[in-house]
């Protein structure tokens, strides 16, 4: 296999912050001797969630072999996925701000056999559901937990009980059309077409969406993170690598 090397476009903070977390690990667990430093198994790591590169790849390139690039990539997710801001903390950051955005997006899985639990109708295709809340300004604040692609959006923020952590907070939040009838804090444009809108509803839903705009920016923030922009792993897996990628990206924009 010919081997050439490859630039990743993440911040230097973020490797210095997994290769911090890396080593205390094996510290504190006593681990035995690893084949990479904890500076490389952190920069494989993120290759891998940055890049999508595959274990096979990601061997040939660190030079070890590919169940031991698995070891370190599961191992390096695990250790982010648990530092991931809960709900709670979540709404203690999300309570400094005017109000939130709140938007569902679909992460497309290759689950075709997979049955109906994975089928999103709205997108066409098998994915998994995850909520993103975002601050005024657009930027990543969380992403919840992912359920299979078939839970609607709704029901999706009521399960991991967002909306009711919003109304506990009084925080206002904006939201598609998909979260028609939340309640709580949660504002959705009117329902209707277009034309059968009066002209202060229009303008409502004109305003509506240049807000609701913004948080689009923190699901494409998410999905610059190749990975799950097409995950190819097991759907058990996808939460963590989520979180994980949550963790990377308010470490680097500290």
């Amino acid at each position: 296999m010919l081997v050439y090397p490859s630039g990743i476009d993440v911040s230097s903070s973020a490797l210095r912050f997994l290769s911090a977390r890396l080593r205390g690990y094996r510290r504190q667990r006593g681990t035995c001797w690893r084949r990479l430093t904890a500076g490389c198994r952190a920069l494989l790591a993120l290759a891998h969630l940055r890049s999508g590169h595959t274990y096979a790849r990601l061997a040939a390139g660190f030079s070890i072999g590919t169940t031991t690039a698995y070891r370190y990539v599961a191992e390096a997710v695990g250790l982010l996925a648990a530092l991931a801001p809960d709900l709670a903390a979540a709404m203690k950051t999300a309570a400094r701000k005017a109000f939130v955005i709140l938007d569902g997006t679909l992460l497309p899985v290759d689950r075709i056999a997979a049955g109906r639990p994975f089928y999103s109708g709205k997108h066409k295709k098998h994915g998994m559901n995850v909520q993103v809340l975002a601050d005024p300004a657009g930027r990543l604040l969380r992403a919840s937990p992912a359920l299979p692609g078939a839970v609607h959006d709704i029901k999706a923020a009521r399960t991991r009980d967002i909306i009711s952590a919003l109304a506990g907070a009084g925080l206002p939040c904006w939201a598609d059309k998909a979260c028609q009838g939340a309640g709580g804090t949660v504002r959705v444009p009117f329902r209707g077409r277009w034309e059968k809108l009066s002209t202060g509803q229009q303008a409502v839903n004109r305003s509506h969406a240049k807000i609701r705009a913004l948080g689009e920016q923190a699901t494409a923030t998410l999905k610059t993170w190749r990975l799950l922009r097409k995950p190819r792993c097991s759907t058990t897996r996808i939460t963590n690598i989520v979180r994980a990628v949550l963790t990377l990206h308010l470490a680097s924009s500290e």
